[in-house]
């Protein structure tokens, strides 16, 4: 059995550092400067289903909402070729106030607007169309999914640091948070600058990235923990060298096999999933990266040794204190 190859890791985490922190400049500069294009989660605006007599294309349908002033309508599929789901931002009834709209008036109202989408779209299509669902979404509501979205991702960060301190050490807690925050603000950067819809379903990736990102900073530390207390007279970085080697096979093989299904979901899944699965893919490969250049890293610099994994106990025969590994 040939033994196994240790590679340098932490040879290169100067350079992953400036890699790192290039990144972080970027996301944090373009949240500030251009945030987030949110969605009408979180805007607020209207959400029409449509079901068409026949399949058809969504380009046209676009043209002719946008041509009748609700430019920033989006029109996707979803269950199959004829059920078309309409979002936009502006009101049909802009005279209208909703905070003067009772629940049967705004009933009354989101009705007549799913058959007004119907009538703008019936000029460019042939066949019934039937309006199956139209809901308004108030700005409100909006702004609430935002903050709780906001303190979902900071009490998920604070659990975390609180499990891992405990299971393992407060440096490995520092190394994971620092990890998962490093992860979810490139994916937020990635969004702020490119202006994708950030809506529900982003931000569902993004607490699903904190989950994925965490379980392989376990797995990393796990080993890295083990091997401190039972290798000797081995400098630390070393040990961390042969710790990410041992866990590298399973790191690339839970990548790979979850990269494909991803870009399966990218590819063929559909525009409802379509940013989805876009955070998805940047956050597992980021998270991959994060395990072993930041979560490690953080562990060299903060001088993990192996005085810090040892559990003290006294002899009961010499009352002497002991190390026990």
């Amino acid at each position: 059995m040939s033994a196994l190859k240790i590679i340098d890791f932490m040879g290169k985490r100067h350079i992953a550092a400036v890699f790192s922190v290039v990144l972080i400049v970027l996301s944090i500069g373009s949240l500030a400067v251009r945030g987030l294009n949110f969605g009408l989660d979180f805007t607020g605006g209207t959400a029409v289903e449509l079901e068409f007599e026949n399949p058809l294309t969504l380009e046209p349908l676009r043209k002719a909402l946008v041509d009748a002033g609700l430019e920033s309508a989006v029109v996707v599929n979803y269950g199959s070729d004829t059920e078309v789901m309409v979002r936009f931002q502006e009101k049909l009834f802009a005279d209208e106030s909703e905070n003067n709209i009772g629940e049967d008036q705004q009933a009354i109202e989101d009705k007549d607007v799913g058959k007004e989408v119907a009538k703008i779209l019936n000029e460019v299509t042939e066949g019934e169309i039937e309006v199956k669902q139209s809901n308004y979404i108030g700005p409100q509501i909006g702004e609430e999914l935002k903050n709780w979205g906001g303190i979902g991702m900071l009490l998920a960060l604070g659990v975390v640091m609180l499990y891992v301190a405990i299971r393992f050490q407060y440096k490995f807690s520092v190394g994971a948070v620092v990890a998962l925050g490093h992860d979810v603000l490139i994916v937020l950067g990635f969004f702020s600058v490119l202006q994708l819809d950030f809506d529900l379903t982003v931000l569902a990736a993004v607490l699903a990235v904190i989950g994925y990102s965490l379980n392989d900073t376990i797995v990393v530390s796990d080993r890295i923990r083990e091997n401190f207390r039972i290798v000797r007279e081995t400098a630390e970085i070393d040990i961390v060298n042969q710790s990410l080697s041992q866990t590298l096979g399973r790191t690339l093989m839970t990548s790979g096999t979850t990269l494909i299904v991803l870009l399966a979901l990218f590819f063929v899944g559909g525009e409802m999933i379509h940013n989805f699965s876009i955070a998805l893919l940047i956050g597992v490969g980021i998270g991959t990266y994060s395990s072993i250049y930041v979560a490690a890293t953080i562990l060299v610099w903060m001088k993990l040794s192996r005085e810090d994994l040892i559990r003290p106990v006294y002899s009961e025969e010499e009352g002497n204190l002991e190390e026990i590994p």
